[in-house]
Formats: C-alpha cells, sequence, structure tokens
C-alpha cells in the first residue's frame, strides 16, 4: 500500500513537492490542519521564507503538533526553508524566530546571499544514485542555508565541492554541508522539486516505508 506523505501547505513549492512524491510511488495530500498532519505516514517542509513558515505554523496552530510528531519519530524531509525548520540550533535568524527542531544541526539562514546569488551545482549525494549524469543530483540553491555544525549522529550526505563544473573556486561554501540525514529526517539546503529529477523523493519515499516496517 502506497504511503501517505503529506507537504506542509502554508508557503513554498508544494504541488512540485507532492508530484515528486507521487512520481516516487507515494499518495500526496496537502497539511494545514493537525488532524491532516496526523494522518500522514511522512511529512515535507517545502522551501519558502522561514520566517514567515515559522509564524503561519503558529497562526494555524501547528507548530507543536509539529514539534511533537518530529519528537515522536515521523519522518520529515526538510529542503532549504525546511532544513532550517528541522535545526535545533539556527544562525542568522530574526528576532522571536523559532525552529521545529529534531536534527542536532546548526544551520546558518542565508548562507549563499540573497536572491540575486543563487546557483546551481551538481552534486554527489549519498544514496541517491542510478540517475543521469554519472549520479550527480543538479542542485538549485535559492537564498539557501547551509549547515555549519552536524553532531555526531547525523550522517552527511553531501557538501559543496572545492570547485564549480566550470573551475570557479567555492571560496567560502567549499566543503559547507547541503544535505544530511537523521534517523527518520532528510534536509537538503537545494531545491530538487524544480529540477525534474526525483531521486531525492525516492530516497524519502523509501526512509517512509522503512519506518512503517520499523
Amino acid at each position: 500500500m502506497p504511503a501517505t506523505i503529506g507537504v506542509l501547505a502554508l508557503q513554498g513549492d508544494v504541488r512540485e513537492h507532492q508530484k515528486a512524491l507521487e512520481a516516487a510511488g507515494a499518495r500526496s495530500v496537502a497539511v494545514r490542519r493537525q488532524a491532516e498532519l496526523e494522518s500522514v505516514d511522512g511529512l515535507v517542509l517545502p522551501g519558502g521564507e522561514s520566517t514567515t513558515i515559522d509564524k503561519l505554523l503558529r497562526i494555524f496552530e501547528l507548530h507543536e503538533p509539529l514539534r511533537d510528531a518530529v519528537a515522536s519519530g515521523l519522518p520529515v524531509y526538510g529542503s532549504c526553508a525546511g532544513m532550517i525548520l528541522l535545526a535545533d540550533r539556527l544562525v542568522g535568524g530574526i528576532t522571536g524566530q523559532q525552529t521545529v527542531g529534531g536534527m542536532d544541526v546548526t544551520v546558518r539562514r542565508n548562507a549563499f546571499g540573497r536572491q540575486v546569488d543563487s546557483f546551481e551545482a551538481d552534486l554527489d549525494v549519498a544514496g541517491v544514485t542510478d540517475g543521469p549524469d554519472d549520479d550527480a543530483v543538479r542542485a538549485v540553491f535559492i537564498r539557501a542555508p547551509w549547515i555549519e555544525e552536524a553532531g555526531p549522529g547525523v550522517e552527511v550526505l553531501a557538501r559543496i565541492p572545492d570547485r564549480a563544473t566550470d573551475g570557479t573556486a567555492a571560496g567560502a561554501a567549499a566543503g559547507r554541508i547541503v544535505a544530511a540525514r537523521s534517523g527518520r529526517l532528510l534536509a537538503t539546503a537545494f531545491h530538487p522539486e524544480v529540477t525534474g529529477d526525483g531521486r531525492v523523493h525516492a530516497l524519502f519515499v523509501r526512509l517512509v516505508h522503512g519506518s512503517r516496517r520499523s
């Protein structure tokens, strides 16, 4: 039976994530209410503006239920702003900004700069194989965060390479963590839903199925 995976539908690329999840064999639903959250086997926290999503979570009375669900073992994938929401610690947030937490990482908000500094890169992502371009994942970064520190229970899945494919040096971004997994939590600084490469979503669907059997 297909897993039912929700996408938090307060802001961000909700439809794109749902399409990628369904292509990976899951049933996808939009989540805006606690009852919807309680009905899913897994959840995607999409990109967007992390401060706005934080405020909307509280307006929709979802912040505490989501925190409790994560603590109880709900599989969650956070993309870009979703990575920020999953972080236990945040650098560069605004006054009063809260995260949901659950992943033992320190994330820097807007680490790569503003909207005009958005870029793409080819990454080797652990657990993501059998695809085009020698298995590299084309990663789209839009006002993206990065992980500055990861605890001992966090598996690093991808880092920014020292040089881009055109030979340009990565500078301060070189070696920064941009994808990680901790138990049933998965996070990427980039947006796989916009490229048509569904392998990151397929990885999450496998994680959800594995959690249903455990």
